[in-house]
């Protein structure tokens, strides 16, 4: 007998549909699985057949063949096992057939036939919904963030005993119910702000900018300044994410089993701070199935890199490809996938190896080839995709002893959102900009016009401090944003002063010595 039962796997961020077919013969028992399983689905044949004996069902006493189809792409993880379990017993007879082909089934199952939950539901619920099937049978464990997909009925099953009665109407199990759009509004909060950093008014005000254009930013200070507490707080200032954004980046978060088991949905922007002891894999993405990395998990959100000249360079290196085009491909013998990696990119260090070159009260030990080879860790085409460089001194005395509290990440937002506006207004119908620092050269030329004084200004800049033409272009996109900040339509001289002041590390390392 045969049977054929509709499940899902995910490949990337986004998953196919599975026909789980299922065929009986009267040879000696036995369970074989074709159609490219990997260790875990292997393996299940075992889960299965304890599964079956322990929910007081009758394991068919012949040769079954499970095919996973299409048989061309490697099935890895263990939500096939209800789906296998289900088809065995349908091909045996005990399970009516009226309903298996409205519901996509998935789910691990444990020895005594309860149901463990899998990875990667919400991309699975999508295509359940864009496939037109009525509803989807899984772990109750799943069923909230499944639930986040509407007009598909989701239906959450504890045991294999009462999925089979489910399916063969014994039981009633009415969907499970979730309000998406309140979800997505209770989920924003923040656990820190801004109003807590004392001092570092100037810092902040590049953080800012930063913000409002969509800048990578690299912040040069002595140990304890407060580089990593700016960094932590910098997601707070950013505008809030859409609906679109946040289902984007909870299904990068779902494939890679990170979605914490109490949330549904990521609503407020991911902050990833890898260590830097990280591999380009562990960064980037990779595996036998690749899957995503530190770029991607940071995906509509921050990433933040501490100490970076600590990284390793090769590690570095990788960033530039994504840092570009937001997007990260990884190539296999047998698959090639690509993982989205729109992140804003935030790094600091020290500006030598003792951390306290020109302080004004540490003496700094190292020389200055020390100091040089310390800042060469770090290359130039890597650093010219970084717009805002910005030293961070050490906070004074006083304004660690105020009671007086900064801006609050509210009020730094609110100016923030106002120049995206401008932006998103200034950009209409380009599709592949979305803030200022998406600019390419054409678009540069477009919305950064100069006047004059400004020419003569930017012109002073490249001779006297050697900048590139890359930073150039960064200085033009800086200073954009900043006349942004300022509800100024035109770039003025000062804009192109403040933005200049953003590359001291293009500036020969002027702060060396």
């Amino acid at each position: 007998m045969l049977s054929k039962i509709k499940s899902a796997a995910v490949l990337g961020i986004d998953a196919y549909i599975v026909t789980v077919e299922t065929h009986l013969e009267g040879q000696l028992p036995s369970i074989l699985t074709v159609g490219l399983p990997e260790g875990a689905v292997r393996e299940s044949k075992e889960r299965i057949w304890a599964a079956i004996k322990n929910s007081d069902l009758r394991f068919p006493q012949k040769r079954v063949t499970i095919n996973l189809a299409p048989a061309d792409i490697k099935k890895e993880g263990t939500g096939f096992d209800l789906p296998m379990a289900v088809g065995i017993l349908s091909a045996a007879g005990q399970i009516s057939r009226n309903k298996l082909g409205e519901y996509l089934i998935i789910g691990e199952l444990s020895l005594d036939g309860s149901l463990q939950p899998v990875h990667g539901i919400l991309p699975i619920a999508i295509t359940a919904k864009k496939k037109k099937f009525r509803g989807i049978i899984l772990p109750p464990a799943n069923a909230k963030e499944a639930a986040i997909v509407n007009d598909i009925d989701v239906i959450p099953v504890k045991t294999l005993s009462q999925a089979i009665q489910f399916l063969n109407n014994q039981i009633p199990i009415p969907p499970f119910q979730l309000d998406s759009q309140k979800l997505f509004s209770t989920s924003r909060d923040n656990l820190v702000d801004f109003k807590d950093v004392k001092g570092q008014e100037s810092t902040k005000r590049s953080l800012e900018i930063a913000a409002a254009g969509g800048h990578n930013i690299i912040m040069i200070g002595p140990p304890g300044s407060g580089k990593t507490m700016l960094a932590k707080r910098f997601a707070t200032i950013l505008p809030d994410m859409t609906l679109d954004e946040a289902l984007e980046t909870t299904k990068i978060h779902s494939v890679a089993g990170l979605l914490p088991a109490d949330s549904a949905l990521i609503a407020t922007r991911p902050f990833r701070s890898p260590h830097h002891t990280i591999s380009d894999a562990g960064l980037i993405g990779g595996g036998k199935i690749p899957k995503p990395g530190e770029v991607s998990l940071s995906h509509h959100g921050v990433l933040f890199l501490d100490e970076m000249p600590e990284f390793k360079k090769n590690v570095l290196e990788v960033l530039r490809q994504p840092m570009e085009d937001g997007l990260v491909t990884i190539s296999r013998a047998l698959l090639s996938l690509t993982y989205p990696a729109k992140f804003l990119l935030i790094t600091a260090m020290n500006p030598c190896p003792c951390g306290y070159l020109n302080d004004p009260k540490h003496d700094c030990s190292c020389t200055t080839p020390q100091v040089q080879r310390y800042l060469a860790k770090i290359s130039g085409p890597l650093l010219d995709r970084i717009d805002i460089h910005v030293e961070v001194p050490a906070v004074k005395y006083k304004e660690l002893s105020s009671s007086r509290h900064g801006e609050s990440s509210e009020q730094i937002r609110t100016r923030v959102m106002h120049a995206r506006a401008k932006q998103q207004a200034r950009f209409t119908g380009l599709n592949h900009v979305f803030c200022n620092a998406h600019m390419d050269s054409k678009e540069i030329r477009a919305f950064c016009r100069i006047t004059s004084e400004g020419q003569e200004l930017m012109r002073l800049a490249i001779n006297r401090l050697g900048f590139s033409a890359r930073a150039y272009d960064r200085i033009l996109k800086v200073a954009r944003t900043i006349a942004d900040l300022g509800n100024q339509e035109a770039i003025l001289p000062e804009h192109i002063s403040e933005a200049v002041q953003y590359r001291s590390l293009d500036r020969n390392f002027s702060f060396v010595g």
